[in-house]
């Protein structure tokens, strides 16, 4: 009984405000009823007695009964709202039933500085905005060059995946180029095993340079009802690549490599993947998106051994005092 009191609380608090202006409604409406009793001055008073409905002058007398029982049914009624609660009951935990896998372009490219400090570093800070809207959806990583390197597998452990962000860059990987086909299927198979029924990829890249593939690979995601986001990442006026060891980077005439967002190519890829194409001013665009797909009750995914606990609201119980107080309020005199 001492533990009960201590974990006593109320569920919705906030209507226990309606309690003092209810209260004092009460107070009002019986005070403006004892004036209206009082209609001898305007009434004859053969007539007055003839309308009474007991017959004699002890009617506002009685007429004041109904409200101490009026305020008592209002506050019982504003403490079942308000939920009171003191024990716990167990219950399945269940997760969201999405699955995201963000696919981010390392290729050389992404070192231009079109996009301050660098199109890698805004990309970043994109997919950290984007980590931070996933709530209960499971998060994977998927990092590309040549090859596809899982930077992190399917997890909601999203403050992990954004640990991870930071050293990503051009800079780090073990060898240049940029194949996204590979990296697609890659994210693919993260998604197979999901389990999830929301299957999205979002891919940050400025190109690629094996577009057929890449677009069978996002039609092939498609057919496996995973849907393909693509947000661009650069400007159609571009910067100058930078090599390894930092110097610019030119071509056989000596002119220097300027790398520049062909958008077209990436449009066609998000088309072929049921999806829609962004640029980086249009993220928060995407975040909604992710975030309003549409989830039924049946979608849910139990977690398997784990139970969350929930307070029961206890307000029911004054229902049955309630309904007869009500009762009692209809008594023709009091009406």
């Amino acid at each position: 009984m001492n533990a009960q009191l201590q974990a006593f609380h109320f569920l919705r608090p906030w209507c226990l405000l309606a309690l003092p202006l209810l209260l004092g409604l009460v107070l009002w409406l019986a005070r403006r009823h004892t004036r209206d009793q009082d209609c001898s001055s305007w009434i004859d008073p053969d007539l007055l007695a003839a309308l009474r409905l007991d017959g004699n002058a002890g009617g506002p007398s009685r007429s004041a009964l109904p409200w101490p029982w009026l305020a008592l049914a209002w506050a019982l009624a504003v403490l079942a709202l308000a939920g009171p609660s003191w024990q716990q009951e167990a219950g399945a935990a269940y997760r969201a039933p999405a699955a995201w896998v963000l696919v981010l372009d390392l290729s050389p490219s992404m070192s231009a500085a079109d996009l301050a400090p660098t199109r890698a570093t805004r990309a970043r800070y994109a997919l950290d905005d984007i980590l931070g809207a996933a709530h209960d959806a499971r998060v994977g990583m998927v990092a590309f060059t040549d090859e596809p390197y899982t930077v992190a597998p399917l997890t909601q452990d999203v403050a992990t995946v954004r640990a991870l962000l930071p050293p990503l860059a051009p800079d780090m990987m073990p060898s240049p180029g940029d194949h996204l086909a590979p990296a697609l299927e890659q994210a693919g198979r993260l998604l197979s095993t999901s389990g999830a029924s929301d299957k999205r990829i979002v891919l940050l890249s400025d190109g690629f340079d094996d577009p057929a593939a890449a677009n069978a690979a996002a039609s092939a995601l498609r057919k496996q009802g995973v849907f393909l986001s693509v947000v661009g990442v650069g400007t159609s006026a571009g910067a100058p690549l930078r090599q390894a060891d930092g110097r610019l980077a030119q071509d056989e005439h000596g002119q220097l490599q300027l790398a520049r967002l062909d958008t077209e190519p990436l449009r066609q890829l998000a088309a072929s993947g049921n999806g829609r194409y962004l640029d980086l001013a249009k993220l928060p665009e995407l975040i909604s998106q992710l975030q309003s797909s549409p989830l039924r009750a049946s979608d849910a995914i139990a977690v398997a051994g784990a139970q969350v606990g929930h307070w029961r609201d206890e307000g029911a119980y004054l229902l049955p005092v309630l309904l007869l107080l009500a009762a009692l309020l209809t008594r023709r005199r009091w009406l």
